[in-house]
This record gives C-alpha cells, sequence and structure tokens, in this order.
C-alpha cells in the first residue's frame, strides 16, 4: 500500500515538473501559460485522492472455482447452487456474484470510524445490513462518528 502511495505521489510531482518545462514552449497560438495556483490546487486534488484510494478498506473476497466444478454455477459456502452470472446477499451482509472463475464477495455495509471508543461502541444490525454507535452505558443514545470505512 505504501509503496502504492509513493509511486503515485512520484507520478504527480513528475506531471507538474513536466508542465512546469512545457509552460515554457508555445506549441501553438492557442497555448496559455498555465497558472501556477490552479496547476497546486489540481496537484493537491490528486494527491487527496491517491490518498484516500490507497487508505481505503474495502472488505472483499473471492472463493476461486474447484477443478471439478459443477457446470451449473457456483456453490457458496453454504453449500447452495448459484447460476453463473447471479447475484446475491449473503447471511453476512456480503454482495456476492458467480462467474465462471468463482465467486467473488464484497461488504454491503460501512464501518464506522473516529468515535470515542471508551464511551461509545459499534452494533451490527444484520437485516439492515448496517452499523450504529451507541453509548455503552445507555444504548439508546447514538454517538457522532467521523466516517465510514467500507
Amino acid at each position: 500500500m505504501h509503496v502504492q502511495f509513493a509511486q503515485g505521489l512520484i507520478s504527480i510531482l513528475s506531471l507538474y515538473k513536466f508542465s512546469e518545462k512545457m509552460s515554457a514552449y508555445r506549441l501553438s497560438p492557442y497555448w496559455k501559460p498555465h497558472n501556477s495556483a490552479r496547476m497546486k490546487t489540481i496537484l493537491t486534488c490528486l494527491l487527496a485522492l491517491a490518498i484516500s484510494v490507497t487508505l481505503s478498506n474495502a472488505q472483499c473476497f473471492f472463493q476461486p472455482m474447484k477443478p471439478n466444478g459443477d457446470n451449473a454455477g457456483c456453490h457458496d459456502s453454504d453449500g447452495v447452487l448459484h447460476e453463473f452470472g447471479s447475484s446475491w446477499r449473503n447471511a453476512d451482509c456480503y454482495d456476492c456474484s458467480c462467474s465462471r472463475n468463482g465467486i467473488g464477495c464484497c461488504a454491503s455495509f460501512g464501518t464506522p470510524v473516529g468515535f470515542d471508543e471508551k464511551k461509545c461502541e459499534r452494533i451490527f444490525n444484520k437485516e439492515t445490513c448496517t452499523y450504529k454507535v451507541v453509548e455503552k452505558d445507555d444504548p439508546s443514545k447514538e454517538c457522532p462518528f467521523n466516517g465510514m470505512v467500507a
């Protein structure tokens, strides 16, 4: 993850240096030198995007097809047969799909982060596939949190 972030940062900085060099050349009558403040704003946005992508924590997994698997579809962990191309939500709130390569599943829910863990706790509702952050001493009171991690 850190290597990808560093490579992304190097690419962004290289783009900035390249744009500085190119601004010295007038390639056409429509060419205008870049606005340095605008370029820095764009680079800041790209950097923020690069950081957010590398920090994301998608909860996904893949279960490959068994070599002598059924040609009709995929068998999930409960033994249920799903047709190729079908999608479903399992009992653990993961959205799954069946392909000829196997079963791919990703969490359908986000996990709350950035709350007072001494005072509050996360409660997961399997019926709605959602979390709620509530006070430990009084679960009827919700706690604020800063974000969700998927």
